[in-house]
């Protein structure tokens, strides 16, 4: 009765959120068109804010597929290309030829917006920056079959558009929201970023050759459209007549202005060759910042692989969060100027830290870093702060433009009763809007005295009290004047919330001619302490108030600040569900399937899975680790593809933020595939910060053996971190000449070095470096110092047991180089955290991963080979969370017996055995072998490896079975614990043997336990 309660309460609740799109539904048939589309949609994702009515198995994903509005377009679309056709027939082609006299003859010879419709890949709701206002998302996706011919008969020029891919973000804000019909006011559309446009042209060497389009190019023409899509630029869509908040939703203030200190880079990357590429020079590094339509670009630093710029710009923000901004570093060249490296930052990270200096890491580069400071400076309506902000910019060294005060905004609405210059000729007015040296020009507004121009600019103010707007009416194209106004900034200062909106009348024009404006001014203020800190110190690079020589050394090495702030990035890739059939066969007759795999990118690094043969639903259950910073800007991306012969297919892309998992630690989603027409991905993402106690050391590695992948990498238990600070006395070579020393650090198979110092016996590298540990307990750190030549210079090991016995598993000062001169040694600072995840904080006993917590199973590595198909034995860490029993009559085995939920496996830990009795007088070679009974064949056998004549042996040795749980809830395990007799006998010495039932045993557990050893003899 509980559950038919539950139910229909679902059901309920469901029915009433159904209900809210009646409204919609009847705005439609009122005939309001995509006001009661974009409404439905609007309420259709407010259904997953109420999620406290509905049931706990009713999940909402952040991001709705919304397949039902894709089949509403699909049935609209043909409707759709009908208003396009008379938009473009009666609207904008006589516009066009109003523009330019050689296109007079300009007309549309054909429109047809094809067959397929525009795609919503996805839906992401967002609250509003008040009550009255819905933010919606939508990845859109276009690759239509659009046909759209032209032609200028003066010319006998015919050209035209054949097919268009449009990908991007799409913002539509729902603003008022209305307490009557249709609800919604209007729509306001607009692409925060730069849409992707791809646009085939046909016969567009043709129209160029027209006079007055001889200057443009398709390039020009494809970024002016794309522009056009994005912020500032908007378009609004009034659903209700008489709107009076259209022209503050048109042109809406800024939410706030970014200032960027372009520091300086590093270590970046040579690309300028001599010689055929024999000899490496260095690169001419600029910079190019973006801001949605906002491009600025830095000077250019000749012969420097280290550039420092020191310049101060200023970008305008609209909204936040969503706008990035996107740093380019070019080497410039004479012919085409080569990438250095690429970083993005969502601007809403500057919002939450109003002040963020960083070194950020250069992306599609292979190494660098640059170095910015930005500070968000807020929007204020008074000028309580204006006098601190003028005296706080003088002290602001700034190039190439000095700090502004306040931002001005002039909202450009219409004119009346302009002159006309000829009887009978009405002007085609336009206006020139300037403060200082900066000129704005608004569009041109043809054949009328009362034009309309419902624009608006947007200008950075250094000097407000002393500075002026001036303004020309001009009748375009002979530019001849209509009209002047000059207006003191200093009369803004003075009127209410420093905004002016009335009719101005124009100077040298007719007695009725009247400029209807808004002007609206803001100081920017930095709501910020001062920083009273130094810079932070770029990765391998000296710090400068170190001092390289002199006779006294530091105790102690001395790290930047963000020395040992990394975190460990474990991800799960999971599965993926609707991928896209690419392999086809008889020329698409026969409908095949796709091999995904994946590429995952995250810090510079890039991780492959395995190729999954002919599924659409693929399962990889793989997991990657690697070392991030906390740095604003990382994304972690997905790439899917579908293995061929020849090219692989691209089967689309998700990506998640880094900063999103370093707050949130875990995330656990379904990620829409982007930029194709279906399929999604299931990733878990785990931050692990390292923690300096060794407390929770054995519980992490016994969690680490349960998750670990049968092939595949080990786990990583702790993050070394280590910093090379200096050395001193190194050995001096040829005499008395000095060493240029580097120092290599190896970790395993993992090796780093520091950069080369120029020739001293006390080379100075202030460097920092971290490795993956698996196991603490034995693994050790070797570090050696050379000559540039590869001549040693000294060695030092250290094994990772002494962090462990230090205080906060660090190790700081000097250390003695073996193999060196007398006195040489090295001053490094070695910190060890321990990787504490959320299955280790929790307990052993809540390990097991049903649900979505994925353990990996990576491509295939060299490893001992099990007898039995599908066995696979892997060394394990020892597990020593209990403590061992009391010695019995045979002996005791330790297991640990679990079932991995999320890879449908039965898992065994053969750990150790103690006090095993001896049945002769020399010491056995014991060893354990497994059975899953009632089966005895082959794929069902289990052993572990041959300890050496021992008592007390330890294995810690993993096996797995492919079973479920309920199969394996009937089966019997037994244990049998032997003894080689000799290396060229077959004969076995039994030592004693073991038997459970798995149905007795809490396979949800995952702990070791000791089990009584019995003899061969007894029964089970």
């Amino acid at each position: 009765m509980e559950r038919r309660g539950a139910g229909l309460a679902a059901l309920g609740a469901l029915g009433r959120r159904l209900l809210w799109a009646l409204p919609a539904y009847a705005a439609g048939l009122l005939g309001l068109g995509a006001g009661a589309l974009v409404l439905a949609l609007a309420l259709y994702a407010g259904l997953g804010a109420a999620r406290g009515e509905l049931p706990a198995w009713v999940s909402f994903p952040d991001v709705e597929r919304a397949e039902w509005l894709n089949k509403v377009l699909a049935q609209a679309w043909p409707f759709f290309g009908q208003y396009m056709e008379k938009l473009l027939v009666e609207n904008v082609a006589p516009s066009i030829r109003a523009s330019n006299s050689h296109l007079q003859t300009f007309t549309f010879t054909k429109v047809d917006m094809g067959e397929k419709p525009l795609r919503i890949l996805g839906v992401r709701a967002h609250p509003g920056t008040h009550k009255k206002q819905i933010l919606l998302d939508l990845n859109i996706s276009y690759v239509g079959d659009v046909q759209i011919d032209v032609e200028v008969k003066k010319f006998f020029c015919k050209a035209g558009v054949k097919g268009m891919q449009l990908h991007g973000m799409l913002r539509i804000i729902l603003e008022p929201l209305l307490g009557d019909v249709p609800i919604v006011g209007a729509l306001t559309m607009f692409f925060i970023r730069r849409p992707t446009l791809d646009i085939n042209w046909t016969g567009m060497t043709n129209l160029l050759d027209i006079p007055g389009l001889s200057s443009m190019s398709d390039t020009m023409i494809m970024d002016a459209i794309a522009s056009y899509l994005v912020l500032p630029n908007r378009l609004l869509v009034p659903l209700v007549p008489n709107l009076h908040e259209a022209a503050q939703l048109r042109c809406p203030l800024p939410r706030g202005v970014v200032r960027v200190h372009l520091r300086g880079a590093r270590d970046l990357r040579s690309k300028d060759r001599f010689m055929g590429g024999l000899v490496e020079g260095k690169s001419d590094p600029y910079a190019v910042l973006r801001v949605g339509t906002q491009v600025v670009t830095s000077r250019v630093i000749d012969n420097n692989l280290n550039p420092t710029w020191d310049e101060v710009y200023e970008f305008i923000v609209h909204e936040v969060p969503g706008q990035e901004m996107e740093v380019e570093l070019f080497d410039k060249d004479p012919d085409q100027d080569d990438l250095l490296g690429r970083m993005k930052l969502d601007l809403g990270e500057v919002l939450k830290a109003r002040v963020l200096e960083e070194w950020f890491p250069l992306q599609e580069g292979d190494r660098g870093r640059l170095h910015l400071r930005l500070e968000w400076l807020s929007l204020m309506s008074d000028t309580c702060k204006l006098d601190e902000v003028l005296e706080r910019n003088r002290t602001i060294v700034a190039k190439p433009d000095p700090p502004s005060a306040a931002i001005l905004v002039v909202y450009l609405d219409r004119a009346e009763e302009l002159p006309t210059k000829k009887p009978g000729k009405e002007p085609n007015p336009m206006v020139q809007v300037s403060v200082q040296d900066v000129t704005r020009e608004s569009k041109v507004v043809y054949n009328t005295s009362a034009p309309v121009w419902e624009d608006a600019f947007r200008f950075f103010l250094h000097d407000p009290i002393n500075q002026d707007v001036d303004i020309q009416v001009k009748d375009d194209p002979r530019q001849s004047s209509l009209g002047s106004l000059s207006l003191p900034l200093a009369r803004l200062l003075d009127a209410p919330e420093l905004t002016l909106d009335q009719p101005f009348q124009l100077q040298h024009s007719g007695p009725g001619s009247r400029l209807y404006m808004k002007l609206v001014l803001r100081v920017l203020f930095l709501d910020a302490p001062e920083s009273s800190g130094p810079a932070p110190t770029p990765p391998g690079q000296p710090d400068p108030a170190a001092s390289p020589g002199g006779t006294h050394q530091p105790t102690h090495a001395s790290p930047d600040p963000q020395f040992g702030t990394e975190h460990v990035l474990r991800i799960h890739l999971l599965e993926a569900e609707n991928l896209i059939a690419k392999d086809n066969f008889f020329k698409g007759v026969v409908r095949g399937r796709s091999d995904p795999y994946a590429k995952v990118r995250v810090a510079g690094r890039v991780f492959r899975s395995r190729v999954i043969k002919e599924d659409l639903n693929p399962r990889w259950n793989e997991v990657y680790e690697v070392i991030v910073d906390n740095v604003p800007g990382q994304d972690v991306e997905f790439d899917l593809f579908d293995k061929d012969i020849d090219k692989d297919d691209f089967l689309g892309r998700c990506k998640v933020p880094l900063r999103q998992t370093l707050s949130s630690r875990i995330v656990d989603k379904w990620l829409p595939l982007e930029e194709v027409k279906s399929g999604r991905l299931h990733v878990r993402l785990e931050s692990l910060a390292p923690r300096p106690s060794a407390a929770l050391l054995e519980q992490v590695l016994h969690t680490n053996s349960l998750l670990q992948p049968a092939r595949g990498e080990e786990l990583s238990a702790a993050l070394l971190s280590v910093f090379v600070d200096r050395a001193a006395a190194l050995p001096l070579r040829k005499g008395s000449k000095p060493p240029a020393a580097f120092a290599s650090l190896a970790v395993r198979d993992v090796s780093v070095k520091t950069k080369t110092c120029a020739p001293t016996a006390e080379p100075v590298w202030d460097e920092g470096f971290s490795f993956l540990i698996k196991r603490p307990h034995v693994e050790s750190l070797e570090l050696q110092v050379k000559e540039e030549g590869g001549q040693p210079l000294g060695a030092l090991s250290l094994p990772l047991p002494q962090l462990l016995a230090s205080e906060g598993l660090a190790l700081d000062g000097w250390f003695p180089l073996a193999g060196g001169g007398p006195g040489s040694q090295i001053l490094l600072r070695a910190q060890l955290g321990v990787l504490v995840s959320q299955q280790v904080e929790v307990g052993a006993s809540s390990v097991s991963l049903d649900g979505g917590d994925a353990a990996p199973q990576p491509a295939e590595v060299p490893g001992e080979e099990e007898h039995g198909a599908g066995g696979l034995r892997q060394r394990l860490v020892p597990a020593e969370s209990h403590p061992e029993p009391a010695e019995g009559p045979l002996g005791r085995l330790q297991l640990t017996l679990w079932y991995h939920g999320d890879e449908r496996k039965l898992v065994a830990i053969v750990h150790a055995c103690r006090k095993l009795r001896p049945v002769s007088k020399e010491l056995p070679d014991p060893y354990v072998s497994l059975v899953l009974l009632p089966d005895r064949s082959r794929s069902t056998k289990r052993k572990t490896s041959v300890q050496k004549k021992t008592l007390n042996p330890d294995f810690n040795e993993r096996f797995e079975w492919d079973i479920s749980l309920e199969e394996a809830s009937r089966r019997k395990l037994e244990a049998h614990v032997k003894s080689t007799l000799s290396f060229m006998s077959r004969e076995k010495e039994a030592l004693g043997k073991l038997h459970l039932d798995l149905a007795q045993v809490d396979l949800s557990e995952g702990g070791p336990h000791w089990y009584e050893l019995r003899d061969e003899r007894s029964s089970p």
